[in-house]
């Protein structure tokens, strides 16, 4: 009962702080390239979670190194610049909806490459959900046309990208500490990271005495600690102690939290978005539910 309590305790705490992920990467862009927010949050979350991980070094298998590395790179590096990209043109509620496709990224993925196989429910759930995404995308651009929905495509492919390392962390990574993860995901993403940053005129005095640019680190800052580091080691968690499924469940309630901030921060959001969103959780329930 403990352990069931658990998982699902760490699935509300993760909706919340990845629900809010968004709006802060939407308040980093205001003073922020989306270069500049991705490699930050990247090397920020790299310097909280070593200081509580590198104790955690000596622990990881030689062989597991591939697979962190690997993980690293699909399951943070990319994302944090495809999202901060996405932003640029599309409301952070939007971003977080079709984030929500990640659990049947993670069945179809986990079919053709890993060798799971699927039932008819969960096709349907896919059809569904795509269609929901599609209705998405559509409706959005006719409520916003100064907005450019092909961004959108950033946040499908971080959602496919998310649904590989799900699988790869259930597969490969079972056996080693979420820390541990964590810590090895970073270590190979944060030289790339600042070499990323580097090509950027972050480091100028124009851009570090901005009081704009001063507020929008502050963002990612909190972004990183909780959005990045902290989530990373939960999510790792969950997905060791449940199903690669239920652990990608947890877009499922993110957008409820996100729709929220962006609602109270001016976002339009009509009635077919309502719809598509809907529909895209009832495709990701089908693709879900037990038999």
């Amino acid at each position: 009962m403990y352990f069931r309590d658990r998982k699902w305790l760490i699935l509300v705490v993760l909706s919340i702080i990845w629900g809010s992920s968004f709006i802060l990467i939407k308040k980093g862009l205001i003073g922020l390239t989306p270069l500049q927010l991705g490699a930050l949050r990247i090397v920020f979350s790299a310097i909280f979670i070593f200081i509580f991980g590198f104790h955690t070094l000596k622990t990881i298998p030689k062989n597991k190194w591939k697979w962190l590395v690997i993980s690293g790179f699909v399951g943070t590096f990319f994302p944090a610049f495809l999202f901060a990209f996405a932003e640029t043109e599309i409301d952070s509620a939007i971003a977080s909806i079709l984030n929500s496709l990640v659990p049947l990224n993670t069945i179809l993925l986990g079919f053709a490459i890993f060798n799971i196989a699927s039932t008819k429910r969960q096709i349907i759930g896919v059809i569904v959900g795509f269609f929901g995404t599609a209705l998405l995308i559509g409706s959005g651009a006719q409520l916003n046309p100064d907005q450019n929905y092909m961004y959108a495509g950033f946040v499908l492919i971080s959602a496919v990208m998310y649904g590989i390392n799900v699988n790869i962390i259930k597969r490969y990574l079972q056996d080693v500490k979420a820390i541990s993860i964590a810590f090895g995901n970073f270590a190979a993403i944060i030289i790339p990271a600042l070499i990323v940053l580097m090509f950027t005129d972050f480091f100028t005095n124009e851009t570090l005495q901005n009081p704009i640019v001063i507020t929008s680190i502050g963002y990612i800052v909190i972004l990183s600690v909780f959005g990045t580091a902290l989530a990373k080691v939960l999510f790792n968690k969950l997905v060791q102690m449940a199903t690669p499924v239920f652990a990608s469940s947890v877009t499922y309630l993110m957008p409820v939290v996100a729709v929220g901030w962006g609602v109270l921060d001016g976002e339009g959001f009509s009635v077919w978005q309502v719809l598509a969103t809907i529909l895209i959780l009832i495709g990701v329930y089908l693709a879900n539910r037990r038999n």
